[in-house]
């Protein structure tokens, strides 16, 4: 007589389960995305704080990879930056000429649901690329694609200094004894027409002052939104199956959105 078969249990799905993985790993080179989903992360941190909502989480939330969490009601950007140290150039682009999207997320009890009929809160970057045609791409194309980073442009952004101040160093005969022989000296650089620039230096008045422009003719409740955005940074759960990353954990995004808000 044949021993009775043992029935085979498997742990429950959790609903938002998947979330990291509907996220396009933006800025990863290609042959390095199946090396980092060989691991079964676990960012129940994420999906506990998506699901049970409170003030933090009452908005719509858009993620992208590593995994930065945006609350705010609109899309954060529709434009993607492409920057390295290997290229000479920075470039700001629409998200669809890199064939990504905000596309949204539907948890894993909503899925025998009719999709027009959802109202998701949830949003993760997409990508349409397929990988299988990237071969037929130029080599510049497709590294394109390995230096795209979310981008973002604040209200506010933090400048080094004043545009109007520069610094200089300046030889003093004799030295004197107090400040050594190089005195740091700042002065007033007032510029009588924008023909006084350098070029490089018009460029970027002229896209200081068109953004000032943009911010001023925003909607209000579009700046309001913008105003009040936040930004969080999740990284996964320790699990004895996955690398700790205890040691790399920062609140730097990248060079459009600096710093997170919270870390977690």
């Amino acid at each position: 007589m044949a021993p009775p078969r043992l029935t085979e249990y498997f742990p429950e799905k959790r609903n938002l389960e998947d979330l990291w993985l509907s996220a396009f790993l933006v800025g990863t080179e290609w042959e390095n995305m199946d090396k980092i989903k060989e691991f079964n992360w676990n960012f129940e941190n994420l999906e506990k704080a998506l699901e049970e909502g409170g003030g933090d989480f009452m908005g719509r939330q858009y993620m992208c990879l590593e995994a930065l969490n945006v609350d705010c009601p609109l899309p954060p950007s529709d434009k993607i930056g492409i920057n390295s140290v290997q290229r000479e150039n920075e470039e700001i682009l629409p998200m669809k000429a890199m064939k990504m999207a905000w596309v949204p997320y539907v948890p894993l009890e909503d899925r025998l649901s009719r999709i027009d009929s959802l109202k998701t809160k949830i949003f993760t970057l997409g990508c349409t690329q397929r990988r299988s045609a990237l071969k037929h791409l130029k080599t510049e194309r497709v590294k394109k694609f390995d230096y795209c980073m979310p981008y973002y442009m604040p209200l506010q952004p933090i400048e080094d200094q004043d545009d109007t101040v520069i610094n200089f160093l300046y030889p003093l005969e004799p030295p004197m004894t107090l400040t050594g022989k190089w005195m740091i000296m700042r002065i007033l650089l007032i510029r009588k027409s924008d023909d006084d620039l350098p070029e490089d230096e018009k460029e970027k008045f002229k896209a200081k002052e068109a953004r000032k422009k943009a911010i001023g003719d925003m909607d209000p409740k579009k700046k309001e939104a913008f105003e009040n955005i936040k930004f969080y940074k999740f990284y996964p759960v320790k699990t004895p199956e996955t690398p700790d990353v205890d040691s790399v954990k920062s609140k730097y995004i990248n060079r459009y959105y600096l710093n997170a808000h919270y870390l977690i």
